[in-house]
């Protein structure tokens, strides 16, 4: 089941990532993605295993933004592709059960996406200080059309609030992810439970 993302940022990130993935992992959430791809490939593989432990402590998954090679080094539970990333290449590295998504931005790449694909990421639907620069907002209007051009679950990021979930959701998301409002947040366990239970307000 698809709720709710939390992609990692250890730059805005108000403590270690072990501090901030254990809190929010104790408020519910269970599903991480480290997006680190700053750091040398060695050092994201370290990491990764250092954070899985965690995650398995909460049954929670871990997957790893960016090369396929090194989520299956890091034996972590799938990867996320760029927008373009070869899909095929990465199912055939990490096998039928990991799970793989990829980021879109627009409904042209919804109509050409690999439908093997476990989710698509779209964005980004509000303005966002975590990813200036990555093109104009779409807005709800945006995910409406996009979750209308595939079958491919899509996990809605960029502006997500919990008073902002509900309209993403009934545009057809099937979640939703977060970046910056949890990882600067100096209570990121709260900002999870509120987020989780305006999820659950629309699973009602």
């Amino acid at each position: 089941m698809i709720d709710l993302l939390l992609v990692t940022d250890r730059r805005q990130a108000a403590a270690p990532l072990s501090d901030m993935l254990g809190a929010a992992f104790a408020a519910g959430c269970r599903w991480a993605s480290l997006r680190e791809k700053d750091l040398p490939a060695e050092e994201q593989v370290q990491l990764a295993r250092e954070l899985l432990p965690l995650a398995r402590r909460f049954g929670a998954r871990l997957t790893l933004h960016g090369d396929p090679n090194l989520a299956l080094a890091a034996s972590v539970d799938g990867v996320h592709l760029p927008a373009g990333g070869d899909v095929a290449a990465a199912r055939a590295a990490l096998g039928p059960d990991a799970l793989i998504g990829i980021s879109i931005h627009s409904v042209a790449e919804a109509r050409v996406m690999d439908r093997t694909i476990d989710y698509a990421v779209l964005g980004p639907v509000h303005a966002t200080a975590s990813k200036p620069g990555y093109g104009p907002a779409l807005g709800v209007e945006g995910v409406r059309l996009i979750a209308g051009a595939t079958p491919v679950p899509i996990i809605a990021i960029g502006g997500i609030t919990p008073g902002r979930v509900g309209d993403v959701m009934s545009a057809g998301a099937a979640g939703v992810a977060v970046m910056g409002s949890v990882m600067r947040a100096l209570d990121p366990g709260a900002e999870v439970r509120a987020l989780l239970a305006a999820l659950t307000g629309q699973s009602c």
